[in-house]
């Protein structure tokens, strides 16, 4: 495979699987599924190519693959990862293929529809991960809504309508904002290179060149949207709907791939393309990320359903990455690039198996439960470890990227603040607290409800589903640097757009 075409075969492979479904009759329910594990597996292997391909002691944008795609716009299908999409990348092609092994039981009428918009969804998120062009970009961010839009409203819960409607009008009121802006930078482009263009290598030599006052404005058109994905405090109201109403494939995906698009997106584009409004903002949006961290944990004490519990965990814990993001060192922006990893491992794992439980016993309420650990030992083993990686227990990743965070929010000169990491590290005291008390009144103690006694365990489908995160939830919390190395260039290169961003536009006008 030739390496300048490996991020097109990333996009195209799930695109294609999702079009030759259409093919195979609705009866053939077994030839459905393996087809679409087929090519999101077959993706998964290219993105590895992409990953042992990838230079990690470079900074710029590798594997890159461009052509003119709209004639006198200079709109080109502009392609490439460094060291923030290739993580996120991987994590996309990890979790996919998983998602589909573990709606083989529970998605059981219009299998091939469903199979088809998660392998759309796959082409959607690769394609938001590794667009080097605005305009494209903002297609597959768009394009993205769809798929999930119908994966909620289709295969969701009573209310998955009002869910499914919440999700797409939050969105696209955010993306709507965006697209202004990034026509008005197109347009500011074309007067300082003589041309119009949305590519972003591009728009980074002229973003030192836009007056204070205007960044202003455009970071909070681009901000708001990725904030509502994220979704930040109080933006965040479309998401309990959302996890709770989503079928299991729907939650894991939406926890561990879509919220990252937000978080992404203040790190790909408003970071180093309005440095000023950065620096500006960045107590604003920290004091919002903290009272997410904070108030998210504190509403998941109080809920009695496992998933919506596990839904507001996910405000919490973006949180900290957002804090992350805005505290701008070294090790606060690596942190929060881990952690995007490590909380699309740690939820995507628990609401797996609240998915699995659910499927046994077609509850979700905690009060439903007790006393299943000697039914289920398998089960109560699973959930365990995954709760102590979504809390933070050093070991495991949860640890590495919320340590990373707060030791670099604690050193920030921009929050110039210790105050943000005192009432930030309370969120994972809380953490404790609402996970390990719902573990215990799910798992310990004695079986009240007679019609948990016909329990049964997890089998080797779901065992099989749930091995390769634990492998990597482990592997992230004993040995970050692997991981970390990654995106280490790229997180100082993001650093230094912000604090030097004459200097960067200089070096990226002499590479060229």
């Amino acid at each position: 495979m030739e390496n300048n075409f490996l991020l097109t075969y990333l996009i195209l492979l799930p695109l294609i699987g999702a079009f030759a479904l259409l093919f195979i009759s609705q009866e053939k329910a077994s030839a459905i599924r393996f087809t679409g594990l087929t090519f999101s597996a077959l993706t998964f292997v290219v993105s590895l190519f992409v990953y042992f391909g990838f230079d990690h002691s470079s900074p710029d944008f590798q594997f890159i693959h461009k052509f003119e795609w709209i004639k006198g716009l200079n709109v080109y299908y502009f392609v490439g990862v460094d060291g923030l999409s290739l993580l996120l990348v991987l994590l996309t092609t990890f979790l996919t293929p998983l998602t589909l092994i573990s709606s083989w039981s529970s998605i059981e009428h219009k299998i091939k529809e469903f199979t088809f918009f998660m392998l759309l969804l796959e082409t959607g998120m690769v394609g938001v991960f590794v667009s080097l062009d605005l305009f494209l970009f903002y297609i597959f961010w768009e394009a993205m809504l769809i798929p999930m839009y119908f994966i909620i409203g289709i295969w969701g819960g009573k209310e998955r309508i009002y869910a499914a409607i919440k999700f797409f009008l939050y969105t696209m009121f955010g993306s709507l904002l965006m697209l202004v802006a990034i026509v008005w930078l197109a347009v500011f482009a074309s007067g300082s290179l003589g041309y119009f263009t949305t590519d972003i290598t591009q728009l980074y030599q002229v973003a030192p060149t836009i007056t204070r006052d205007i960044q202003l404005w455009m970071f909070l058109a681009f901000g708001l949207s990725f904030a509502i994905k994220v979704p930040l405090f109080p933006l965040h109201t479309w998401l309990p709907d959302a996890h709770v109403q989503a079928p299991t494939a729907g939650s894991v995906i939406l926890a561990g791939v879509l919220l990252k698009m937000g978080t992404y997106g203040l790190l790909r584009f408003n970071l180093p393309l309005f440095p000023d409004a950065s620096l500006y903002f960045a107590p604003f949006f920290s004091i919002l990320a903290v009272i997410g961290i904070i108030y998210g944990a504190l509403v998941a004490m109080v809920q009695t359903d496992m998933k919506k519990l596990v839904a507001y965990s996910s405000v919490s814990h973006l949180g900290f990455v957002v804090l992350g993001i805005f505290a701008m060192t070294q090790e606060s922006v690596q942190g929060a690039v881990i952690q995007m990893i490590n909380h699309g491992l740690s939820t995507g794992a628990l609401f797996l198996l609240v998915g699995v439980i659910y499927e046994r016993t077609h509850t979700r309420e905690i009060a439903d439960y007790g006393g299943i650990a000697k039914l289920v030992p398998f089960f109560a083993f699973s959930l365990m470890f995954a709760s102590l990686s979504s809390i933070g227990l050093p070991g495991l990743n949860g640890f590495v990227g919320e340590f990373l965070i707060l030791l670099g929010s604690f050193r920030s000169g921009v929050l110039n603040s210790w105050w943000f990491t005192v009432f930030a590290a309370t969120g994972v005291i809380f953490a404790a607290v609402y996970l390990l008390w719902m573990y215990q009144r799910v798992v310990f103690g004695e079986v009240k409800n007679p019609s948990l006694n016909g329990l049964k365990d997890m089998n080797a489908r779901e065992i099989f589903v749930m091995i390769p995160i634990f492998i990597f939830i482990l592997w992230i919390g004993i040995y970050p640097s692997t991981f970390l190395k990654v995106s280490e260039k790229t997180s100082a290169k993001i650093i230094h757009q912000v604090f030097n961003p004459v200097q960067t536009a200089e070096k990226l006008i002499n590479k060229r």
